[in-house]
């Protein structure tokens, strides 16, 4: 209650779009529950970028020697590769959540029809499931940081900022997955996110060095976001810190943000008309 003679101030519009009523942890919390007795799946999604890295990063490093980075650095295959199969990680746990798991929910659970019957806004909604998505690819490379530290793939201080780039690689691919999955109709559609994701993987400088490209399709690698995290990771884990790092941050925070914008949006527009 407000004393006589003032005034409530509401927040503005730009930042309710990106935070609702705050009410987007009772999402999080639900995600969570139902979880507890699915750890497996949750697991699996870990295991995928792990096999990765000792077949071919392990197996493949023998064959290929020693890489160098852009600063002149040289280190192993396997610590080239290593920080590329850390951002997958964090890709892929947060687009199963922010695309399959969103989708089903919309169309097919009707879970948000019910949630809309609370005080929980189509905001909420999507910062809720926009933060499950990323703690989940979190999760899965905080477990990957760890293998890269027993392996020895760390040679720098600089990598204790690895786990907030981390967070920020799963922030931009959740808040990109779920406002594509705004848009799908059905599940024929997500051929569509294989067929982004998988070229995302394969050829944003994850396996090899993007001077390895003719300089005509550099700048095509560039606008790859897994090529930002892959790079940002690389020069934390390595030491090779500098200022195209920040330029890094700049273009994955700003995916996340534009996406979970849209997402906020189109789940207004999908449930409350």
């Amino acid at each position: 209650m407000t004393a006589p003679g003032t005034f409530r101030v509401a927040p503005p519009v730009v930042t309710r779009r990106l935070v609702g009523s705050g009410r987007a942890r009772y999402l999080v919390e639900r995600n969570v529950r139902v979880y507890r007795n699915e750890w497996l799946v949750l697991v699996s999604g870990f295991l995928e970028p792990v096999f990765y890295l000792f077949s071919i990063g392990i197996g493949v490093s023998q064959l290929v020697g020693d890489v160098e980075l852009p600063g002149g650095q040289v280190v192993t295959y396997t610590a080239f590769v290593a920080p590329a199969m850390l951002a997958a990680s964090a890709m892929n746990g947060a687009v199963i959540d922010a695309t399959f798991g969103l989708f089903f929910k919309l169309k097919y659970n009707k879970l948000y029809d019910a949630v809309l019957a609370t005080p929980v806004t189509p905001v909420d909604v999507a910062v809720g499931e926009i933060t499950w998505a990323l703690a989940r690819g979190s999760i899965y490379s905080v477990a990957f940081i760890v293998v890269m530290l027993l392996m020895g793939l760390i040679t720098s201080w600089w990598a204790l900022l690895a786990l907030p780039a981390v967070v920020l690689t799963g922030f931009c691919f959740a808040a990109a997955g779920t406002a594509c999955t705004t848009y799908m109709r059905s599940w024929q559609d997500f051929s569509y996110i294989t067929l982004v994701q998988l070229p995302l993987f394969l050829f944003s400088a994850t396996f090899y060095p993007i001077t390895v490209y003719p300089e005509s399709l550099q700048w095509v690698v560039r606008l790859s976001p897994l090529y930002h995290s892959a790079q940002l990771l690389r020069e934390l884990t390595t030491g090779s810190v500098g200022l195209a790092s920040l330029w890094h941050v700049l273009v994955l925070a700003l995916l996340g943000v534009v996406g979970m914008v849209v997402t906020g949006r189109r789940l207004e527009k999908l449930l409350l008309t």
